[in-house]
């Protein structure tokens, strides 16, 4: 096969770089130096008849230790660029929960009874830094999250990339999802989906995951009837902890426009109306309880904290993270071949004790033209 050869050495060449490559650019420098030195002045003894006791060869010494001076400064070079092999064989395998965050998007998580500096959030500002910094801090776990309201769907299937997922949760806003009605059955049902793995699952129930079902309202929309999820999760041994988002009473509720903005008035200042809160906290609380998890009321900021920082009790599974790159680094394989020859040059330009000039016998003057 005539690219083969070529085929094997990309497969080789792929695998290899350079830390420093800024060294490679001294390389540069090595032809305008050797057009120096052939222009460089060199003084000449002239023997007559010289050429008849000079046995020809090749290359000459000055000529070999010239070849060996630039060899060794090109290899050196590379040395110094640091060549590696990147290696990404070998897998780390790691322990940790899968967690799937089910958040609720609908409508009423704009209403503003929170505060923070003084300042008013709605519901969907308060739980995103908390979502986030949950996020970060379990580097080992596998987390993904799926949006409600009314209907449900996956925002980020189970993964490692926490960075990505921070990102995703980040860019939550309401009116992603139809955001009239509220159906936590679809919701945490399209959770439970996402944790089917059968390599974690023994005797039919699922290892080391959870469910955080988070919502400020109760079911009224779906095809799956909270009842009937929790039923699943409790079969499949995933516990379920749920966090009820908002005040007791009336909140305030933000004129929206069709785009879910806040409508202004003339004085650039919101709207408001005020809604009562319709969390169902019954069912909240009996899905936590039949499934092994619990309830958290989030009435304030710090509760919400509070309820993501005591969630870490599931069992521990192990899985296979990712891959890890792996270094080797090459320069000696330069470096060394660059000494010797670097000695071998030296070595050759040191005339012995007692040498005499070209064609001249030791012991005898150089012959020189005589007149008549």
């Amino acid at each position: 096969m005539p690219g083969l050869p070529f085929l094997c050495f990309a497969s080789v060449t792929s695998n290899l770089q350079v830390a420093d490559p800024c060294w490679l650019l001294a390389l540069l420098l090595i032809p305008p130096l050797l057009w120096l030195r052939g222009r460089r002045a060199v003084p000449v003894l002239l023997v007559p008849f010289a050429a008849a006791w000079h046995r020809p060869s090749a290359i000459s010494p000055s000529r070999w230790r010239a070849v060996l001076a630039v060899l060794a400064l090109i290899l050196l070079t590379c040395a110094l660029a640091r060549p590696q092999r990147v290696e990404d064989r070998r897998e780390v395998h790691s322990q940790g929960y899968d967690i799937m965050l089910c958040i609720d998007l609908s409508g009423s998580m704009m209403s503003e009874d929170y505060e923070k500096d003084g300042e008013r959030l709605n519901r969907l500002q308060a739980i995103k830094p908390v979502i986030e910094a949950f996020i970060t801090n379990r580097p080992n776990d596998r987390i993904g999250v799926v949006v409600f309201a009314q209907q449900a769907y996956t925002l980020a299937p189970l993964t490692l990339d926490h960075d990505w997922l921070a990102q995703q949760v980040a860019r939550l806003r309401i009116g992603v999802v139809p955001p009239n009605a509220t159906a936590i059955g679809d919701g945490l049902g399209v959770a439970l989906t996402r944790l089917e793995q059968a390599a974690h699952e023994t005797g039919g129930r699922r290892l080391g995951a959870f469910v955080t079902l988070l919502t400020d309202g109760g079911n009224n929309s779906g095809k799956l009837a909270p009842d009937q999820a929790t039923a699943i999760a409790k079969a499949r041994g995933v516990r379920v902890y749920t966090i009820g988002a908002g005040i007791d009473g009336m909140a305030p509720m933000p004129v929206l426009n069709e785009k879910y903005e806040p409508v202004l008035d003339a004085q650039g200042r919101k709207q408001y109306r005020y809604l009562p809160a319709d969390l169902d906290e019954h069912l909240l609380r009996q899905i936590a309880s039949e499934t092994g998890g619990q309830f958290y009321r989030a009435a304030a900021t710090r509760t919400i904290d509070s309820a993501f920082a005591s969630i870490d009790q599931a069992q521990k599974i192990q899985f296979q993270a990712q891959s890890y790159i792996e270094t080797t680094e090459l320069f000696p394989w330069f470096a060394v071949p660059g000494l010797a020859c670097m000695a071998l040059a030296a070595v050759g330009g040191t005339r012995r004790p007692g040498a005499t000039s070209a064609g001249a016998s030791p012991g005898t003057s150089p012959l020189v033209p005589t007149t008549s």
